[in-house]
């Protein structure tokens, strides 16, 4: 089984910073595209960032220039460094990870459970 959690949330005041962590741990061969996804209240998860194995990135229009998505895989761990944050950047943060638990073609993705991020205006 594969594990992911998030770090990192918290209470921040517009137009500061966080940084989110997301650590993946347990049966893990290799990992393909992770990334980050939000959901505020009353509202649809939405797309915030992607990264793939090969370092390419993809943002939501909302956070481009803002957010940067990166990944340490020797650490099997994703980052995604949160500036300028707005008000409407409140919501719960959850990362995935699509992971090969062996030397087969076959990848499932993971969810960590989310962490809570808090733009007071």
């Amino acid at each position: 089984q594969v594990q992911l959690v998030e770090s990192g949330g918290g209470l921040v005041q517009a137009g500061g910073s966080l940084r989110l962590s997301c650590a993946a741990s347990g049966s893990i061969f290799s990992i393909n595209a992770m990334g980050w996804y939000r959901q505020a209240p009353g509202k649809l998860r939405e797309l915030v960032a992607v990264i793939t194995s090969g370092g390419t990135t993809n943002y939501a229009d909302s956070v481009k220039a803002r957010f940067t998505i990166s990944r340490d895989d020797a650490k099997n761990t994703g980052y995604l460094q949160m500036n300028s944050l707005k008000p409407e950047d409140t919501a719960v943060y959850y990362c995935n990870a699509d992971v090969k638990t062996g030397p087969h073609p076959y990848v499932m993705r993971y969810w960590g459970e989310g962490t809570l991020v808090t733009v007071s205006s």
